[in-house]
């Protein structure tokens, strides 16, 4: 399940599929069938008139491909738990001071409650000093609640991984928020969380 905030207000619940929709970008491949699996199906069908619930299961299985020995992982598997995160209520500045601190690209900005209000990163401020070079005192003096952020993409904690990496890479996204259906940030995945996990969970297949 992915999410789309906007100021803290949710503007987009819904799966995969609907987020490439709303977007407008290629949705993952569909599904497509094997050379055999026209039998497969018909065999399917068959058993289930015969209400053999076994067999009919069975069929389904060869039919969708499904490998029950693969276990599926979930962002919160992976994901970085008590994520850095700013407070609306700061000035830019100290945004700022607090992106070279930590040394990551980006942070979620957090209103009321921990309820996500978006992103933000060193290139949304040096956005803003540019529109307004002559008053950069007054531009860094700014409280981020003040200043209008992006809408943010979001993803919840039992999504399976594979759907946001092909979400990050699709969208062009260094790391994506995890957040309750409350609005409550609950973590952080990130491109480096993936990749930890390919090269340390022997079980962890991004493409299967």
């Amino acid at each position: 399940m992915f999410a789309i905030y906007n100021k803290g207000s949710v503007g987009f619940r819904s799966t995969v599929d609907n987020l490439y929709e709303l977007k407008k970008t290629d949705a993952p491949d569909a599904v497509q069938l094997k050379p055999n699996d026209d039998d497969l199906f018909q065999e399917y069908l068959t058993s289930k008139k015969g209400k053999d619930t076994q067999q009919a299961i069975n069929a389904y299985k060869k039919v969708a491909n499904i490998d029950t020995s693969e276990q599926v992982f979930h962002v919160k598997d992976i994901m970085t738990l008590e994520p850095v995160y700013i407070d609306q209520s700061i000035t830019i500045q100290e945004a700022y001071d607090k992106l070279k601190d930590v040394e990551v690209n980006q942070l979620p900005v957090l209103g009321f409650s921990k309820k996500i209000m978006g992103m933000i990163n060193k290139k949304t401020i040096l956005n803003l000093i540019m529109d307004d070079i002559s008053n950069i005192n007054n531009i860094l003096n700014r409280k981020i609640e003040d200043i209008y952020l992006d809408e943010v993409l979001t993803t919840d904690p039992i999504t399976d991984i594979r759907r946001v990496a092909k979400v990050m890479l699709d969208f062009k996204l260094d790391a994506i928020p995890v957040v309750t259906q409350e609005d409550i940030l609950v973590g952080i995945v990130s491109k480096t969380d993936i990749i930890k996990a390919v090269s340390h969970i022997p079980k962890f297949q991004l493409w299967s």
